[in-house]
């Protein structure tokens, strides 16, 4: 990732930002703090619950998710047996039940639905009875494959409460999706897609990826066609990137400016003819069609309000650490700590490992960050009544900077700041500007593996 500020003349697609600190910023914890403690104080009526399953049938060549191709046997049972431990573990650190209420869930990877149809079940048995979260009562997102997208799967996460479905095409060109490393058959992904429409899963989201080898203006746009063709409630289109130690990596030698100018095109283009065809655009990277059913919890700001990670590879936030596992991309070490896991009596999971502190500049940074990469922007009120002061008082030279580009604007009001059009097509360049020293030291220092 190019962490140093990027004048406009640099490419903006180096690598994506969703969260921060970035878990390359995580350290280990010496203090091993126990949960009980980080989670005294902290408001717990409106969290969301994430299920982290570190497994996939194959390992596409532009990922770099913490997941393992495959599972021996008795793997994946071993894997909920621990996910188990850790639920029952840490719902116990949360404290009084009745304060505590989990206002949205989603169940990630890897891919959710490598497990059979029963593991699903048990799965969901575990963020209801071990964790206490009502699937169906509140937005339960799952991530699929094509592959792994069968009938019975379906039907489990439908009957549980799933209210979106989201299935990684990439591509319906065959010949891309082998360049991406991702071995399928439209025909096969067609299949997948009509088994979704008849689970009545109420949305169904799309991913598909520019910047492919060999993708030109017009096969991504066949692309995008034959999704529009499915009607989905949502669409993601996501630049390739190629990060380390991944399969592409291996492959490329170096930057190409071409590439990357490439990408700039399809993502405009991609951009254009989803508002076109009646999509409205959230981020960079998602659209909803304008009138899809909304997925979003009424009572829950990214921003502000706290996460629990259960597994491997997931995440949780507090307002004072953020907190996790271990991460690896390399085969060899995931297979290591997802052992590691497995192995652990349920008294090792009442303690956070690896995280990072935060300190009042890293939660203004978050905040800001967080906000601003979305479409609809960042609320000044908001910002000003939680850090008492306005984000130019923080971050005017950042906020001049991306205004003199044009890629921000405020209201007339000044109630609102916003990307502009311009500024979410570069929302990959925006937010490392805004990472802090601290965290960018701590970045560059990674020992990747």
């Amino acid at each position: 990732m190019t962490l140093a500020p990027q004048p406009t003349d640099v490419s903006p697609y180096q690598s994506y930002v969703y969260a921060y600190p970035h878990k390359t910023a995580y350290r280990r914890l010496s203090d091993r703090p126990l949960l009980g403690t980080l989670w005294a104080g902290e408001p717990k009526d409106a969290l969301s619950l994430y299920l982290h399953v570190p497994f996939c049938e194959v390992r596409c060549g532009f990922c770099n998710l913490f997941t393992r191709i495959g599972a021996p046997d008795g793997l994946t049972t071993a894997y909920l047996d621990a996910l188990e431990r850790q639920a029952t573990t840490v719902r116990a650190a949360l404290g009084d039940t009745d304060g505590v209420r989990f206002a949205t869930a989603a169940f990630g990877g890897g891919t959710p639905t490598f497990l059979t149809a029963a593991e699903l079940a048990r799965l969901c048995d575990i963020a209801e009875h071990r964790m206490g979260a009502d699937l169906r009562a509140v937005p339960l997102s799952v991530e699929a494959s094509p592959a792994t997208a069968t009938a019975d799967r379906l039907a489990v996460l439908a009957e549980r409460g799933t209210t979106r479905l989201s299935l990684g095409v990439q591509s319906f060109v065959d010949t891309e999706a082998r360049a991406a490393v991702r071995p399928q058959r439209r025909a096969d992904v067609e299949a997948a897609l009509a088994r979704i429409r008849d689970a009545a899963i109420p949305v169904l989201n799309i991913d598909l990826i520019y910047g492919i080898d060999g993708q030109t203006e017009a096969t991504w746009l066949h692309s995008l066609d034959v999704a529009l063709g499915w009607r989905p409630e949502e669409l993601y289109l996501y630049p390739l990137y190629v990060r380390p130690l991944t399969g592409l990596d291996r492959r490329r030698s170096g930057p190409d400016p071409a590439w990357d100018e490439q990408r700039l095109r399809l993502y405009r283009l991609g951009r254009d003819h989803l508002l076109a065809h009646g999509y409205v655009q959230h981020s960079m990277r998602m659209f909803r069609r304008a009138d899809a059913p909304s997925q979003g919890a009424d009572d829950y700001a990214c921003q502000t309000d706290g996460m629990i990670g259960l597994g491997c590879g997931a995440r949780s936030y507090t307002a004072g650490v953020h907190y996790s596992f271990d991460y690896a991309v390399g085969m060899h070490e995931i297979r290591a700590i997802i052992d590691d896991y497995v192995a652990r009596p349920a008294a090792d999971f009442a303690h956070a490992e690896y995280g990072r502190r935060m300190t009042p500049d890293e939660a203004r940074r978050r905040h800001l960050l967080q906000s601003l990469l979305q479409a609809d922007g960042l609320a000044v009120t908001d910002y000003r009544a939680r850090f008492g002061g306005d984000p130019a008082d923080h971050f005017g030279a950042e906020l001049h900077r991306f205004a003199d580009r044009g890629w921000l604007e405020q209201d007339g009001d000044r109630r609102r700041l916003r990307l502009t059009a311009e500024g979410l097509a570069h929302s990959d360049a925006i937010g490392p500007e805004l990472f802090s020293p601290a965290v960018r030291a701590a970045m560059a220092a990674y020992e990747r593996k």
